[in-house]
């Protein structure tokens, strides 16, 4: 009687090396880790962005916010809810992001997509919104500028999105 050895069928991931989507993942969320608490803490907080706070921070946001980002500037408190949710759930969200992507952790695919949906719908829109099509004083003045600073943190997302539009996306290149 010959026993038959059990053989694993299940599919590996492939390595990060082949995976250079991954990669540029994981550098694009390492530096939105930064500008998260650079940026949306400031505004999270409260901190009054002015240019001579004793918050080197605030002073950096008045200084981009001054120039591309009036309604920023303004501090609405739903702005504020939302760059709090940027601030104290997206960043931590970030940290476990680039570990999964670097080790490839297939379970991260359901979070990353409640977050790229979450940042698309929840942030983006409203705030978009009003920098283009809100009144005096919220509208943003320089539309390209804006664009420019605020545009990865909906496209790299979105690019997420498609990037975990299937299961065991670390068993693929993309």
């Amino acid at each position: 009687m010959t026993s038959v050895a059990s053989v694993d069928t299940r599919s590996k991931n492939l390595p990060l090396t082949k995976r250079p989507v991954d990669i540029f993942f994981a550098v694009v969320f390492s530096i939105f880790i930064v500008t998260c608490i650079i940026s949306d803490s400031i505004e999270g907080l409260g901190i009054p962005q002015t240019p001579n706070s004793p918050n080197i921070l605030a002073q950096w946001n008045y200084t981009y916010s001054s120039q591309y980002d009036p309604l920023y500037l303004a501090e609405p408190l739903w702005l504020r809810m939302i760059s709090g949710t940027s601030a104290f759930v997206y960043l931590p969200f970030y940290v476990i992001l680039v570990i999964a992507l670097i080790r490839g952790w297939n379970r991260i695919q359901l979070f990353a997509v409640i977050y790229a949906t979450m940042i698309i719908s929840l942030t983006a829109i409203p705030i978009f919104g009003v920098e283009f099509l809100g009144g005096p004083g919220e509208r943003t003045p320089n539309p390209v500028g804006f664009l420019l600073y605020n545009g990865p943190y909906v496209l790299i997302p979105l690019i997420l999105l498609i990037r975990m539009r299937k299961p065991l996306p670390f068993q693929r290149t993309f």
